[in-house]
């Protein structure tokens, strides 16, 4: 065999196993839209000085039914509870999805993870059924469709409340 005969034939051997390595990866991870929100003091309403932080990520399921979350926050005291609003940067909201609370504030009939009171990680899946209603910004309960189309223009912030801070102690835009 010539040098580029044998060049030809590794060459089509790479495009080969190139090919079957892509058709056996399992895209189904990539297919899923991913969301992350850096949460601090500076962007409550109104602005305050705080030491927590806090980290939101999601990812939506690839039929826009539901999305799994993690909460990892610190440098708080005294958390009361977490949730996910609709309002523009600047702008106080509605709470629409609960992340989690040490109040008895939690909807009837749904079962809402404890919130660590310093520091932690909590995690979660939102669908339909915890989808709070706000009529007076047109979401209704259970429209999940309409949340995810808030967060997806930009109107929406997870925010965390802590005793101090009531209102909320640290927000960040999603």
């Amino acid at each position: 065999m010539t040098t580029r005969k044998i060049l030809s034939a590794l060459a089509a051997c790479g495009a080969l196993l190139v090919a079957f390595g892509l058709a056996a990866h399992d895209d189904r991870d990539h297919d899923r839209e991913r969301l992350k929100a850096h949460l601090i003091g500076w962007q409550e309403v109104p602005a305050l000085a705080s030491g927590g932080t806090a980290v939101f990520r999601a990812k939506i399921a690839d039929v826009d039914q539901s999305f799994g979350w993690e909460l990892t926050y610190s440098g708080l005291t005294g958390v009361t509870q977490s949730h996910i609003h609709v309002g523009q940067r600047g702008v106080s909201g509605a709470i629409v999805i609960f992340l989690c609370t040490n109040l008895p504030n939690a909807p009837a009939g749904t079962t809402v993870a404890a919130c660590p009171t310093s520091a932690g990680t909590v995690t979660g899946t939102a669908t339909a059924a915890n989808v709070i209603g706000v009529p007076a910004q047109g979401v209704a309960a259970g429209d999940f469709a309409t949340v995810l189309d808030a967060i997806r223009a930009g109107v929406a912030y997870a925010n965390i409340h802590t005793v101090a801070h009531a209102p909320g102690e640290i927000r960040g835009q999603i």
